[in-house]
């Protein structure tokens, strides 16, 4: 079979082609150009690094150097096991696929550190996310170090900003090891210099660019890996999409490519690696993929409207849905109202579901589920109790005193005057159980009994129903200077507060079936020659399953690494 376009088409060829300027397309065209290929790295948007612009930036890489260093040891047999204990649905290839991402985990992200300005650190203690044999409380979760991005000049536009949440004074990004000593800039000296340090910073950024430079997260790792593609003389061609695939024969040979000049041809000797973010906003993919309800957010970057996907399943590639459960990687979001009109969406992840003081319940008025567990678990809670649609949406109930000690949502540690939230309608208030249970449409005698039960057990640090406390990751995200459980204390029924969460992915789990290379597959499970699929195109390696933090950035590199030194054999 051929694919043949317009031959009057302007034309090129390269080495390698990588659609798609996400952490794991750049990773790509890093590795390809170390190697000494000749790659070519096309951008849909005006910027680079996709929905990990807005993630934690963590990577899962069991043994790492960086660990290993501060000695902090692990195992990657131990590792195994875990993944062994979590991932159910099995084939010869994705058992294949998990060996060869344990196996050369620590080479790829060595060879990034090593080589370019992509560099890591360890996060310290920073639990799996299930307490199964073969889990680990630390050494395995490693984060981008804190990058200046005044290098970058005036490429430094091209980064994508995170979540405007997630930024303070509108334009500061800070991290989670920060936290802590802004809340506490009037305890110590330190903590004032410190504090006053980075607002001064942040002031001086401004006056140059359009946010803070300070960047930290998954920020600070999309724009590393940017500064060293830009030293290793790869420009991104932005605003530049795919069109179709070039096939020869059985060989994917290239890609016409679209721009502001129009399409061009690409030709690749080496392959095409299709890097284009996954299903995220591609409503077909959505419904097929995803449970139902069919999810109505998403915090994929909103360019990614799933053309790699659609691209290699025309060329006949194995869709993976079966293997991959739910088809996403999922957080429950609260939807944010700003100032200017439009609608944001804030991810609950850990700092504040853990803690004691908050409950989740359903429409019934009851708990449904640990809230100190994964958020990914947590979503998957939500579905399991939504077969009539009771816990979508769920609400997140707390008292204000929780809520100026700990912050919820987008209401940070703090805060005082939380009536900007309560106008918005983000955030809902009531002096008795009675009243909020109107107001936010649930059962008023479940929400009664559900809080009357939960305030007599919490009040003895033991949660009978879901367990809040009782594993390594709840109390690491709890408050350790509450006794005898970190993540259980009374609810203050005379000031209640609740914040109403949806589920929404982060990534796709569901995608593009590949082998342990990247190398893209049929439907007979045989590979599609000159075809790669990496990040979240390919179907995850940790099929339905999300074992701790970095579960779909730790796969990006590693994957794109391994694509790399295949293609360059071919």
């Amino acid at each position: 079979m051929h694919s043949n376009p317009d031959p009057a088409l302007p034309h090129q060829t390269v080495d390698l082609l990588v659609i798609g300027a996400g952490p794991a397309g750049m990773a790509a065209a890093i590795f390809a150009k170390l190697k000494g290929l000749d790659v070519m790295l096309v951008e849909k948007s005006n910027y680079v690094g996709g929905t990990a612009s807005t993630s934690a930036g963590t990577l899962w890489i069991p043994e790492n150097s960086q660990g290993e260093a501060v000695g902090d040891k692990d195992s990657i047999p131990a590792a195994k096991q875990y993944l062994d204990s979590l991932i159910s649905t099995r084939t010869p290839r994705t058992d294949r696929q998990r060996e060869a991402y344990l196996a050369t985990g620590v080479e790829a992200v060595d060879v990034l550190h090593d080589q370019t300005d992509v560099k890591f650190v360890p996060c310290g203690a920073h639990p799996d996310y299930h307490a199964r044999d073969g889990a680990a409380i630390r050494g395995r979760a490693i984060v981008p170090d804190v990058f200046d991005a005044r290098v970058l000049g005036r490429d430094f536009e091209h980064v994508r900003p995170p979540i405007r949440e997630f930024m303070i004074f509108g334009g500061m990004m800070v991290g989670k090891m920060d936290i802590p000593r802004l809340l506490g800039r009037f305890q110590s000296v330190g903590n004032f210099l410190y504090s006053g340090g980075l607002f001064f910073r942040y002031l001086k950024d401004r006056l140059r660019y359009s946010r803070g430079t300070r960047l930290v997260m998954g920020n600070a790792l999309v724009a590393r890996m940017y500064y060293s593609l830009l030293k290793l003389g790869v420009q991104p061609a932005f605003l530049t999409g795919l069109v179709e695939l070039i096939r020869d024969g059985e060989r994917v040979v290239g890609a016409v490519v679209e721009g502001s000049a129009g399409p061009r041809r690409v030709l690749a000797r080496k392959g095409v690696v299709l890097a284009t973010g996954g299903v995220a906003h591609h409503a077909g993919y959505r419904e097929r993929l995803m449970p139902r309800p069919t999810p109505q957010f998403s915090l994929a970057c909103e360019t990614n409207q799933g053309e790699g996907i659609a691209a290699a399943e025309r060329l006949g590639a194995r869709i993976n849905a079966v293997e991959n459960g739910s088809g996403g990687f999922w957080t429950p979001v609260s939807v944010t109202r700003r100032s200017d009109g439009s609608q944001g969406l804030f991810p609950h992840l850990s700092l504040d579901r853990a803690k004691p003081g908050m409950i989740a319940v359903n429409a019934r008025g009851k708990r449904f589920v640990n809230e100190g567990d994964s958020y990914h678990d947590f979503v998957e809670a939500m579905y399991r109790d939504a077969g009539d649609g009771q816990s979508i949406p769920a609400w997140l109930i707390c008292d204000k005193a929780f809520v100026q000690k700990y912050g919820v949502g987008q209401i940070y540690p703090d805060t005082r005057d939380l009536s900007p939230f309560e106008g918005s309608g983000y955030l809902v208030t009531a002096t008795n159980l009675d009243a909020l249970a109107h107001k936010i449409g649930v059962d008023g005698d479940g929400l009664k009994q559900t809080v009357a039960r939960y305030n007599e057990n919490a009040a003895r640090g033991v949660d009978p129903d879901f367990h809040k406390g009782h594993s390594a990751l709840n109390r690491h995200n709890g408050d350790a200077s509450v006794k005898p459980n970190p993540c259980l204390a009374p609810i203050d029924s005379s000031n209640l507060c609740a914040v109403q969460v949806w589920p929404c992915e982060i990534a796709c789990s569901a995608g593009i079936s590949t082998d342990e290379d990247g190398r893209v597959v049929d439907a007979v499970e045989h590979p599609i020659p000159g075809l790669f699929a990496i990040g979240n195109d390919m179907a995850s390696v940790m099929a339905d399953s999300y074992p701790g933090p970095g579960t779909t950035l730790g796969p990006a590199v590693v994957f794109a690494y391994r694509a790399v030194n295949r293609a360059a054999t071919e």
